[in-house]
């Protein structure tokens, strides 16, 4: 395996562009000829034992891995008293990776807050929405945005990366990990900062209150000290507060998370920085795309726990799903920095390691190496059992990082996306009131290109270059007028645009629009949203006896079955009716297509459904001549990595026979095959075309 490049690719090109377009092509090349990554998650926190920690890094060492994640949820066995760093220890752990030729995620773990910080300063500590100030009893109990927590935390950084930044052993800084995670702080110094934020925001009371509606129920606001939180125990407050409040938020954790990486940066500035993104945990659900866009996070991350079911893959489906919105549309290889282990049925970890490739996936790096014997994950299964011996898991992280070893010269898979599916964090907060959130579209939209074996790319739309021959708007309720006219811009320009129910619902300020909806788009699209209906209700008067939210729809004189909570009033002002609701009292328009410029803008008055959207989107694939995935059978996934090679998995209980002209070698098992080859059941394959 090629050493990694200590560089972000971006900082690189920046430096490159005087160089001629042959040679930097030459060299981006050469920069994704990286192979891959296989290791594990480790603690030697835990137990400091020399003896202990060289016969871990051994067993390492025979397992075949190349890298370890170290250093999260640490941050007192690095700085056990305020000021006091102890480094010793640790630095004879790297020391001996590097000798085992082990590369080292360093995680910067600046949460938890250690105890003797919450001591010193109360203020950091989580105030909960009844006004009760919490012990940390469990991890992420800081309040982030405290400014005694970030001088802490920043000061903690910069002694990591200026101590650790040139040793030969590190792969990368790990930024925080799970920052979505840890409960939202409503304490007086929070509510104070959330002033400060509106004052900055808004300028004036008088545009605070227009925008917050103060009118209504007389919550008008005089002085900026009458503003409180949104939310009081268990009472949630107007719409338009929770979403500046949850805007706040969102912002405190961006900010930190910017000056983390300023910091690593400015120490440590050859080293590429990586995260555990769990931005969209449902606690502190944040904002991530400031950050996947700025170029700063080399490597996306996460989590890839796809459950312990060797035949349920229901769980690789949304762990995919996972790398989907983490990664948006950066280009660099994706790592999967924790994995799954616990009790997963033999080979499920081997099954799931071969699907992550297919999404960018570079790293498959188990959570954890020893099982857990204290500590809220107590029990919590990992490679080698509590008293140090190595379990069947071990020997399948073993057997996954001798195959990968035969086949890294042609990964990572690099995306091919033609096309791209909206997502907006606004959307997201905002449609927790409504009857399914955002991420629920976005999550089925995904599972068309996912079942089709078809790249996509999740983009924000306001930071995207929109490059890209279809582009899915899944219920993105917030429309604001920079995202209007880039939609506006794309369809007139030639591209297609597909929207679906709950879309451009609701202004900045989080007020339906007063003026047509879709709003600032109703033109684009050619239609005039009225009201809605709701489907059960609706199905007292249904023609076909129809009952609860089951609904049909006609399109190219096919009828399809489906369930939504409701349907948008469609009325065409110039666009085309493809598709119509059948079932109910009378026929209702609910799926139009309207030429704009040189392009089309097409609506679907429902939620995003599968049922729907598949007959739809197999038309578009083949009017815009999107790249299709490999023709395989059912329940195998597949992608063609380059003009020779593809990649396989039997995702199935039985055996698949794959269609195949002419001559092809297996990589993995190292035989011919001439004409069709069969791929045992939940098994992974490899091909090289001749």
């Amino acid at each position: 395996m090629t050493d990694h490049p200590k560089k972000s690719l971006i900082s690189m090109k920046i430096k490159l562009t005087i160089i001629p377009i042959f040679i930097l092509a030459f060299f981006n090349s050469v920069i994704y000829a990286q192979g891959l990554y296989v290791g594990v998650n480790y603690h030697p926190h835990d137990d400091k034992n020399p003896d202990k920690i060289k016969r871990d890094i051994q067993l390492m060492k025979e397992a075949g891995f190349n890298v370890v994640r170290m250093g999260h949820l640490a941050w007192d066995s690095y700085e056990p008293a305020e000021g006091v760093f102890d480094f010793a220890w640790f630095d004879e752990v790297m020391d001996l990776m590097n000798e085992a030729g082990i590369q080292v995620i360093l995680d910067i773990a600046i949460r938890p807050a250690p105890l003797w910080l919450h001591h010193k300063y109360p203020s950091i500590r989580i105030t909960d929405e009844s006004g009760n100030v919490l012990y940390p009893n469990h991890r992420y109990m800081e309040d982030i945005g405290d400014p005694m927590y970030q001088k802490y935390a920043l000061r903690f950084t910069d002694e990591m990366t200026k101590h650790y930044g040139d040793h030969p052993a590190l792969l990368a800084f790990g930024i925080d990990n799970e920052s979505g995670d840890g409960k939202i702080s409503y304490s007086e110094t929070a509510r104070q900062r959330f002033i400060a934020w509106l004052k900055e925001k808004y300028g004036s009371v008088e545009k605070l209150d227009q925008a917050w509606a103060g009118q209504r129920w007389s919550r008008k606001i005089n002085q900026w000290d009458e503003v409180g939180f949104p939310i009081s125990g268990p009472v949630k407050g107007a719409p338009e507060r929770i979403l500046d409040f949850r805007r706040f938020v969102s912002d405190e954790i961006n900010q930190l998370l910017f000056k983390v990486m300023d910091v690593a940066n400015a120490k440590a500035p050859d080293v590429p920085l990586n995260t555990n993104a769990w931005y969209f945990s449902y606690l502190k659900y944040f904002d991530y795309a400031p950050i996947a866009y700025s170029g700063q996070m080399t490597h996306g991350g996460e989590g890839f726990y796809a459950g312990t079911s060797l035949m349920n893959n229901t769980g690789i489906l949304w762990a995919s799903f996972g790398i989907f919105r983490i990664q948006y549309e950066n280009t660099n290889p994706f790592w999967c920095n924790e994995f799954t282990t616990m009790t997963a049925v033999p080979n499920t970890c081997r099954k799931q390691a071969y699907a992550s490739l297919m999404f960018g996936n570079q790293m498959v790096c188990g959570w954890t190496w020893q099982s857990m014997g204290a500590g809220e994950e107590q029990y919590l299964q990992g490679l080698i059992d509590w008293d140090g011996i190595q379990n069947r898991k071990y020997d399948e992280y073993k057997q996954i990082a001798a195959e990968f070893k035969k086949i890294e010269k042609y990964f990572p898979y690099q995306l091919k996306a033609e096309a791209g599916l909206a997502f907006s964090f606004p959307s997201q907060i905002v449609s927790y009131s409504y009857p399914e959130p955002h991420e629920g579209q976005a999550g089925t939209c995904f599972k068309q290109f996912y079942d089709r074996n078809m790249d996509v790319r999740m983009c924000d739309i306001s930071r995207s270059d929109l490059d890209y021959k279809l582009l899915i708007i899944p219920g993105v309720a917030v429309m604001d007028p920079k995202t209007a006219n880039k939609i506006r811009e794309y369809v007139k320009n030639g591209g297609t645009a597909l929207m679906t129910s709950y879309s451009a619902m609701v202004d900045t300020s989080n007020q339906v629009f007063a003026t047509t909806r879709p709003g600032l788009l109703n033109d684009v699209f050619g239609i005039r949203l009225g009201s809605y209906e709701e489907i059960e209700v609706m199905n007292e008067i249904s023609r076909i006896g129809y009952e609860g939210q089951k609904v049909r729809v006609a399109y190219k004189g096919k009828n399809f079955e489906s369930e939504a909570p409701r349907f948008d009033i469609v009325d065409p002002k110039g666009a085309d009716v493809l598709g119509i609701i059948t079932s109910l009292d009378q026929e209702y328009p609910v799926i139009t297509s309207n030429r704009y410029g040189k392009g089309r803008a097409i609506y679907v008055g429902l939620p995003a459904r599968g049922e729907v959207l598949s007959p739809l989107l197999d038309d578009l694939i083949e009017d815009l001549s999107i790249r299709k995935g490999p023709a395989v059978p059912d329940h195998v996934m597949a992608r063609q990595v380059d003009q020779n090679h593809v990649l396989y998995l039997n995702m199935s209980g039985k055996p698949k026979e794959i269609q195949m002209q002419g001559k092809s070698r297996s990589l993995l098992h190292e035989k011919d095959y001439f004409g069709n080859f069969t791929i045992a059941p939940q098994e992974p394959e490899f091909i090289e075309i001749k």
